[in-house]
């Protein structure tokens, strides 16, 4: 009885896949919110490395990983893809359930992914300082050990509600050698504004992007790294999904269906890209694909499929997703890295399709099954993660009553070892559940509306 599948290093994939490829129409451009016009590959070198922007257009199926970034990757990658047995019999369940454990990485999640290839891209263009946000510190933790490795400087704009939650996050990152700020702060201009607007605020995946698209834009030496939403992110983040193929082929099976939780999208599409893959090629037709997201922040469940800016400031180009509006500002609960107004252009496109569908979850539910999980599997899981593990347990309970012998496959993207509190205050009865109210998701899609 087989628990866990590996590969062996010399398997890794080589090249990572675009599903643009096979698309069966192009993704919407992003757009310049002066002209309205589709951005210009010049546009966006200011703060993107050449390579990056050539990746983000690319209708190539293949993209070499360069050996540089494949020596680094050997640290801890093949990731596993394990069996839960114990979930399964814990559950009494007929499903078979498949989760690709990234918690291996250095920094403890899937990150790295495509914070050690963005790092190498700007150190092969001279670059000397890379500037970033993050939510939960998953993403600023990931770079800072990325540029490490490749002797660049890091600067982390962290919102303010994981800076508070997370303060293990930010040693993370200072023991690599980064620079972290809570967010928003007196920086940068749009730091500013949203403190003297808001004082109290506790901050937003969008404010902490605007400063530090501003940090980038105002220095010479720095780029802006994102670590999610963007095609090159999610093109790096398949060698998760290419690896699981590969995985379930040595177990001789095929998931039925696919889970994974959603911020911006990132961790969800490099583990079910390759498989969406096969559906839009036919291959694989009935697979079903659904992003796991909180009630607190419904992007996809809720939201507006529309342009947007990226961040909060409009200092981003306009990008055609499922967005709660660019000031929309969510609860601060303890899945910090899912709580972004919007998603990435190609996974809402997808959704929009009819592709993969979307579900959103309350947390004290989340942490249930991330509970249910940590007492099978020994594993415990981060919040963001947990999405995933509560859709995964629900599907194998309806199985239960239905007898299906379903093959469920979760992507299980990191670790919650710093994420310890938002378990505390679970365990202890104190954990309180958000759920965006309706009429400020419509006043918020209203103002969007008159803009666009």
């Amino acid at each position: 009885m087989e628990t866990k599948i590996f590969l062996d290093e010399n398997e890794m994939p080589k090249k990572w896949y675009n599903i643009q490829a096979d698309l069966p129409t192009p993704v919407d451009p992003p757009l310049n919110p002066g002209t309205g016009e589709p951005i210009r590959p010049e546009d966006l070198s200011a703060i993107f490395p050449m390579e990056l922007i050539k990746q983000e257009v690319s209708s190539d199926r293949g993209i070499n990983i360069p050996e540089e970034v494949l020596d680094v990757y050997r640290l801890w990658r093949p990731s596993p893809l394990y069996r839960a047995h114990r979930l399964e019999k814990a559950l009494k369940t007929p499903a078979k359930i498949y989760y690709k454990w990234e918690g291996v990485s250095p920094p403890g999640s899937h990150k790295p992914n495509t914070a050690v290839a963005q790092a190498y891209y700007n150190m092969k263009e001279g670059i000397e300082r890379i500037s970033t946000e993050t939510g939960a510190g998953q993403w600023g933790s990931s770079l800072a050990f990325a540029t490490s490795l490749f002797g660049l400087r890091c600067t982390v704009y962290m919102v303010r509600a994981s800076y508070e939650q997370k303060p293990y996050r930010r040693i993370l990152m200072e023991t690599w050698g980064a620079e972290c700020f809570s967010s928003p702060t007196n920086r940068t201009e749009a730091g500013r504004m949203i403190r003297e607007k808001f004082p109290d605020t506790t901050g937003s995946l969008g404010i902490a992007i605007s400063e530090a698209v501003e940090d980038a834009a105002k220095h010479e030496n720095t780029h802006y790294s994102l670590g999610s939403v963007l095609n090159h992110v999610l093109l790096h983040q398949t060698i998760v999904g290419l690896e699981a193929k590969r995985q379930f082929e040595i177990a001789e099976t095929y998931p039925d269906i696919v889970f994974g939780c959603v911020g911006g999208g990132s961790n969800f599409s490099g583990a079910c890209f390759p498989f969406v893959g096969d559906k839009l090629r036919g291959e694989k037709p009935e697979i079903e694909i659904v992003s796991c997201e909180p009630m607190a922040c419904p992007t996809l469940t809720k939201g507006l499929y529309t342009y947007d800016f990226g961040d909060t400031a409009q200092l981003t180009p306009l990008l055609k997703m499922y967005t709660l509006g660019h000031d929309f500002i969510p609860a601060p609960i303890h899945a910090g890295g899912l709580r972004y107004h919007g998603d990435a252009p190609i996974l809402c496109k997808l959704t929009n399709d009819g592709y993969m569908r979307a579900r959103a979850y309350h947390q004290n539910d989340v942490f249930e099954a991330a509970i249910i999980f940590a007492k099978s599997e020994g594993i415990v899981v981060a919040p963001e993660a947990a999405h995933a593990v509560r859709a995964t347990i629900d599907e194998a309970l309806e199985c239960k009553k239905t007898g299906e012998e379903k093959v469920i496959f979760f992507n299980n993207s990191g670790h919650g070892h710093f994420d310890l509190m938002g378990y505390d205050l679970y365990n202890e009865g104190k954990l309180v559940d958000y759920e965006y109210p309706a009429e400020l998701i419509e006043k918020s899609l209203k103002a969007l509306k008159n803009k666009t």
